[in-house]
């Protein structure tokens, strides 16, 4: 018998990449998601009937295999298959099939277990075979079977399908927010999301079994962690502290995922300078949303980084404020990482850790050998089960860890002031569900600060952590003069800072102390950068009073040291004899606003044109001013930057852009203003592009 030969093939991209809710990313290639059908039309030479031989064929990654679940021969007649096959295809003839003419409609599915990737798909009719295309398969959280399962519709629409968001920044008491392009859904995302998990050190290795493992988004969420920071393989970031970023971008100048992502791929897999924690974060949800694993990035103000696993912080102090540390161990303002939303079964535990998950690609300390952390279960860190994979103590730490505060003399003696244990771990934000606002997540990672639940749940995850019984408490003086620091009027950029320093008397003695204030210039990550001021004065204390002191810390003094920090510790140490007494602030600068706005109604593949304002609060010249403008669907290339005139003291400046939107719906536009005396300064407007 004659082969019935096929003619044509449709993959009804649009159709089915609409169904598949992946239309966003391309209507000229099949993305589709596991557990869920899609339609596949073949026309043969000859009219076809149900008994025909069809048989279709899948394969992904270097040497496919039914065992390994990165091939699968399906159809008519039914393959046998053995016990230890995984992820098994199917298929059936359609109703929109017409035998009798030679159309032969299919509705193929592939399986919940089916490893994400590209796949290659063949056809065998009478013995005969043909090549009939590529697909993308991703993970499903539409489907209740597929472990990143996600029941409510309103939050599958934030954290898999909206490629635009906000990532909170700043200190807990001044929290601010950057506007941030995911654009998950960027044609060349495809090439570039399957080129992240193809250059990872375990596909290196053992190509086949990495491909094999794609089934799992434990396992892929991992790999997408230790990919994202460039530590241990040709990653996408390279991370820089220090404020010497001179050879790439400066961590803040980046909005969009999508620049640096195009940066990495387009030059051959070389890590892009520079990033930081929010960065990593941001880029990191960008790649799990494209892939289909819910995401989110979620931001810890007052973020401990516990190097030694002791759940404490050693903090030390000399005359002159905070000293620069022997060890990595530190207090950052803030810290920001994702959560990733999957099933846990690996753990055992009748979905006890099931839901969010704390990922982060930040490269702080290794797991299992490699700069990446988690997931770590959010349950898991609630409860203090530090036993519990991945990287959990770390996390617990972050969010709870006691700093424990020395006082260093200048004999090198060491003197212990006293423990916080409520700084660590404040305002855990994320973004709202459909909205722009900030939710406060604190309650899901611990119990209220000082409660009895919180204090008891801290001692076990000691216990459980610690080898030799680490982490006792040590008995503490009472602390017999109160401090605090408060801002008097708010600290802007460019004007003086006004504080005051106030002391209270605990006790029924009268006491003469000597008061040191310090000011320094802090990058974010809780590193002094240098010293803006230094005073110190004596001040007579009498039994049961209050004394305020005024401090001014003017603009003159930390103009320079604040164009590449993030904030000034204000740091307060009181002796009395041999007793010490301390306290700190940080204070965040409000920086100038730009403001951005659109000039006429935007309609597709018409040019629009946006104006961008800038005023020069400073009585001096604004130099090597640049200007930034990104959006999703409005802007093709990396970025829009103009070279810009010097601005004058007090002077406005204004730039108008032109572009062409090319894609329909409501838009972020995303404006970044650098200068001599700002650095990277952030504004957004929301774009309703009409068809």
């Amino acid at each position: 018998m004659m082969a019935n030969r096929i003619n044509k093939v449709d993959f009804h991209c649009v159709a089915n990449n609409t169904a598949h809710r992946t239309i966003e990313i391309t209507r000229k290639q099949l993305i589709v998601r596991r557990g869920q059908p899609f339609l596949l039309t073949l026309e043969m030479l000859q009219s076809f009937s149900v008994g025909d031989t069809l048989l279709l064929t899948v394969e992904t990654g270097p040497a496919p295999s039914e065992r390994r679940g990165t091939r699968s021969q399906f159809g008519n007649p039914s393959p046998k298959y053995t016990s230890d096959v995984k992820a098994i295809w199917k298929y059936e003839i359609d109703r929109r099939a017409v035998l009798e003419r030679g159309i032969v409609a299919l509705s193929v599915t592939p399986p919940i277990d089916a490893p994400v990737g590209k796949y290659s798909l063949s056809a065998m009719t009478h013995g005969e075979t043909t090549s009939l295309g590529t697909l993308v398969v991703l993970f499903n959280p539409w489907c209740s079977d597929d472990w990143v399962y996600l029941p409510e519709e309103g939050e599958r629409q934030e954290y898999v399908m909206n490629e635009e968001g906000t990532v909170y920044t700043g200190t807990s008491h001044c929290i601010g927010s950057r506007p941030w392009i995911f654009g998950q859904f960027e044609e060349e995302m495809v090439d570039i999301c399957l080129k992240i998990l193809d250059a990872n050190l375990k596909h290196i290795k053992d190509p086949a079994g990495d491909t094999s493992a794609r089934c799992n988004p434990i396992y892929v969420s991992r790999v997408i962690s230790a990919m994202v920071n460039s530590n241990d393989d040709q990653g996408v970031l390279v991370g820089r502290w220090d404020g010497k970023y001179s050879d790439g971008c400066s961590p803040t100048y980046w909005t969009s995922s999508v620049s640096i992502l195009q940066r990495w791929f387009q030059n051959r897999c070389s890590p892009v300078k520079y990033g930081q924690c929010w960065v990593y974060a941001a880029v990191m949800c960008t790649v799990m949303r494209f892939f289909g694993i819910p995401c989110r990035v979620v931001t810890n103000f007052q973020s401990a980084h516990d190097s030694n696993n002791s759940l404490t912080i050693d903090e030390c102090y000399d005359d002159y404020g905070v000293r620069s540390k022997e060890t990595s161990e530190s207090v950052w303002n803030f810290h920001v990482w994702v959560e990733g939303w999957m099933k846990r079964p690996d753990l055992m535990k009748g979905g006890m850790y099931d839901g969010w998950q704390v990922l982060d690609p930040t490269p702080q300390e290794k797991s299992e050998g490699v700069f990446c952390c988690g997931p770590a279960p959010v349950n898991a860190i609630l409860r203090g089960d530090t036993d519990v994979k991945y990287d959990v103590p770390f996390v617990y730490a972050e969010v709870n860890a006691d700093i424990v505060k020395w006082m260093i003399g200048t004999n090198g003696s060491k003197k212990k002031m006293y423990t916080d244990s409520m700084s660590v771990g404040q305002s855990i934000s994320t973004k709202a569900v459909g909205s722009w606002k900030r939710v406060d997540i604190t309650d899901s990672y611990k119990h209220k600060e000082g409660s009895a639940a919180e204090r008891a749940i801290f001692k076990r995850a000691v216990r459980m952590n610690s080898k030799e019984g680490q982490g006792c408490d040590i008995e503490e003086a009472p602390q017999y003069v109160e401090m605090k620091i408060k801002e008097e009027t708010k600290a802007i950029n460019g004007q003086d800072v006004k504080l005051s320093l106030k002391l209270s008397s605990k006790d029924h003695t009268n006491k003469v102390l000597s008061v040191r204030v310090n000011a320094q210039a802090m990058r974010y990550n809780g590193n002094p950068a240098g010293n803006i001021l230094n005073k110190v004065q004596h001040v007579t204390l009498l039994s049961r009073q209050d004394v305020a002191i005024p401090l001014l810390i003017p603009f003159a003094d930390y103009s320079k040291h604040m164009v590449n920090c993030d904030s000034i510790k204000v740091s307060a140490v009181a002796s009395d004899s041999d007793e010490y007494y301390q306290t700190e602030t940080n204070i965040t600068l409000e920086q100038p606003v730009i403001s951005m706005k659109v000039l006429d109604p935007v309609h597709v593949n018409r040019e629009m044109t946006l104006e961008v304002e800038f005023k020069n609060p400073l009585n001096e010249r604004l130099r090597n001013c640049s200007l930034t403008v990104i959006g999703c669907g409005l802007f093709k290339s990396d970025y829009v930057k103009s070279d810009l005139r010097e601005v004058e003291p007090n002077a406005t400046l204004r730039v108008k852009i032109t572009t062409t939107p090319y894609r329909a719906g409501l838009k972020t536009v995303v404006a970044d203003f650098d200068c001599s005396s700002f650095r990277d300064i952030k504004s957004s407007c929301i774009v309703d592009v009409k068809p």
